[in-house]
């Protein structure tokens, strides 16, 4: 077994907010061989459990008072090659943003719009993420997971299984909270499909002159694009978008649009509109709002940020200001996006 288990450990070099909470039990699983060990451990059993991955979309207010498991599998394998696609699997461990430019040296299209997104592959289809137009579930075909409940026994879930939704997944609810991701399997596009309609991506590609783009093409606008409006975790602790874009009923989207015609919508189906976060958190006079360490991301008011020595209940704080201050002017909730501990 190669299992290292380490007590009251400090998780500020595994999350992205850079906050100094403490682990009374730490390990990292680096090969899915230990994971039976793993469960039968005196640690685990007492529990309770947390399953880390990046660590870029947590926010730890307190001490964890059981064991932090940090998923570190490695892998990348092809499993079916066709004419059109190829399917690819990768380990839950695999760097998001590496595993992205991976596929693209491979030639493969429909991840370049979520590129440089942190975190980690496994975590991609729990929170079901996306950008510029494009969210994963649109190429996962099936996702790989141990049952916690039945021993580490393995269980492929087909994409019409995960309860795929706007930042939301079977993963996330009491369902799914049996299942441990352990890999994801992709299909991916030999002739590229790009999304390029996005507005921000369209005037990237407009300014560097490309009329034609590749997919490498787009994933390099959406990595420029991201490094001006983003600021970096290593240099400014934060967990990129802080909040979910509002979905609200017709009726109440025609009722603010009245009120603020400028405000960014999109169709979210069945009688539904999504509102952009940052609009609102914008106009309601909180970009680049600060309460000591902890503030409001200049650029971009979808980001709150640690300055340095923010603890994580002063950013929980400044969440509840920001969600209380956007539900008094628009009368809209706008929920966090990050697992708060």
């Amino acid at each position: 077994m190669s299992l290292t288990l380490h007590s009251e450990t400090s998780l500020k070099p595994y999350n992205s907010f850079g906050l100094n909470a403490l682990a009374r039990h730490y390990t990292e699983l680096e090969t899915l061989a230990d994971l039976p060990a793993l469960l039968a451990s005196d640690a685990y059993r007492q529990g309770p459990v947390l399953w880390l991955g990046g660590g870029s979309n947590m926010l730890f207010t307190r001490d964890y008072p059981g064991m932090v498991v940090r998923m570190a599998t490695r892998g990348i394998r092809v499993i079916a090659d066709t004419d059109t696609h190829i399917e690819l699997e990768a380990a839950a461990g695999e760097a998001w943003h590496d595993f992205v430019l991976h596929t693209l040296e491979m030639g493969l299209s429909g991840l370049e719009n979520l590129s440089l997104i942190p975190g980690t592959v496994g975590a991609s289809p729990v929170q079901n993420i996306g950008a510029y137009g494009v969210e994963v579930k649109d190429v996962i075909s099936e996702v790989v997971c141990a049952d916690l409940a039945n021993g580490g026994a393995e269980v492929v879930l087909p994409n019409s299984d995960c309860r795929f939704a706007y930042r939301d997944s079977i993963f996330k609810h009491e369902a799914g909270a049996h299942l441990l991701v352990t890999a994801v399997r992709f299909r991916l596009d030999k002739a590229a499909s790009l999304k390029t309609a996005y507005g921000d991506i369209a005037r990237e590609l407009d300014s560097r002159g490309i009329s034609a783009p590749t997919a490498r093409d787009v994933s390099q606008a959406v990595i420029a694009i991201r490094s001006q409006k983003l600021p970096d975790p290593a240099q400014l602790g934060n967990a990129g978008s802080f909040f979910k874009n509002p979905i609200v009923d017709a009726t109440q989207a025609e009722a603010l649009l009245a009120r603020h015609p400028a405000l960014p919508h999109y169709p979210a189906g069945e009688g539904r509109v999504k509102l952009a976060a940052g609009w609102l958190i914008d106009q309601a006079g909180l970009k680049g709002y600060r309460d000591g360490d902890a503030g409001v991301h200049a650029k971009q008011a979808l980001v709150l940020v640690n300055y340095g020595k923010a603890s994580g209940a002063e950013i929980w704080a400044l969440a509840g200001k920001v969600r209380l201050t956007v539900a008094q002017h628009y009368g809209v909730d706008i929920e966090p996006e990050p697992i708060v501990i």
